[in-house]
């Protein structure tokens, strides 16, 4: 059971038509298919009451049979994970639904923990990890950097690099957004019911739809990073890092 009152369940949206690296979620990284790598850390957080996987794919829906984890058929038009996330909404009732991203393998609990913990604030609706960037990332269009106020609300998300070092003193400090979002109920129908925004579109960021239309997003940070895998170059490098972790563990 969660560790409040609202009950909350996560979800983990498994497109297999993937463009960049087909039928990536069931990739073999260390032995499992990336997706059992994600369900796996989702399973252990025990803020969790329930974890979905929401897939568009039989394929995918017949490995969950398999694995005994309970998955929902999808549409396949369906355009972003969140959209795949409110879908599953209208047939699970929860307070709080997490989009647990089905290609981030290095994925830990924590990571799921540090962004609920932050609902304990009534005004808080929608939540994000953050880590530090690493030099390599900075200026890396595929690590997408966030900025936010005092208060933990991100102010904005962007493939550049933000802030910018404008005298060059090299005194700013850069933060990776991890692809990870909780969502109360409400934000949630909300962010579906609106159109794509200009930011949106322009970054290729789904997230923004939520700033553009005054809809806050705070902020947890977090010391472990992530890896999204996009690329063969990505899987394997997750792979190497998830069998080092593997070993650790031994």
């Amino acid at each position: 059971m969660s560790t409040t009152s609202n009950r909350i369940v996560g979800v983990i949206p498994a497109r297999l038509a993937s463009t960049r690296l087909p039928r990536k979620v069931l990739r073999s990284m260390a032995g499992e298919p990336m997706l059992a790598w994600v369900y796996r850390a989702a399973k252990a957080c025990k803020a969790l009451d329930e974890v979905i996987v929401a897939t568009d794919s039989a394929e995918v829906q017949a490995l969950c049979d398999e694995r005994g984890w309970r998955s929902l058929l999808t549409s396949p038009d369906l355009p972003s994970g969140t959209d795949r996330l409110y879908a599953v909404s209208r047939v699970v009732d929860a307070d709080i639904y997490v989009n647990i991203q089905g290609d981030e393998p290095l994925l830990l609990p924590e990571h799921i923990t540090a962004i609920l913990a932050l609902f304990t604030s009534p005004e808080v609706d929608v939540t994000t990890p953050k880590v530090r960037c690493t030099a390599e990332d900075i200026a890396n269009p595929n690590a997408v950097k966030v900025v936010t106020a005092i208060d933990g609300r991100a102010l904005y998300f962007s493939r550049a690099t933000i802030p910018f070092d404008r005298d060059g003193q090299g005194n700013a400090t850069y933060w990776k957004h991890l692809g990870l979002y909780a969502y109360r109920r409400a934000a949630l129908e909300r962010f579906a019911a609106l159109a794509p925004s200009a930011l949106e579109l322009s970054e290729r960021l789904e997230q923004l739809r939520l700033l553009e239309n005054g809809i806050s997003i705070y902020v947890a940070e977090t010391a472990d990073d992530t890896i999204g895998v996009d690329t063969e170059d990505d899987l394997r490098r997750v792979e190497a890092l998830l069998l080092e972790r593997v070993r650790a563990q031994a």
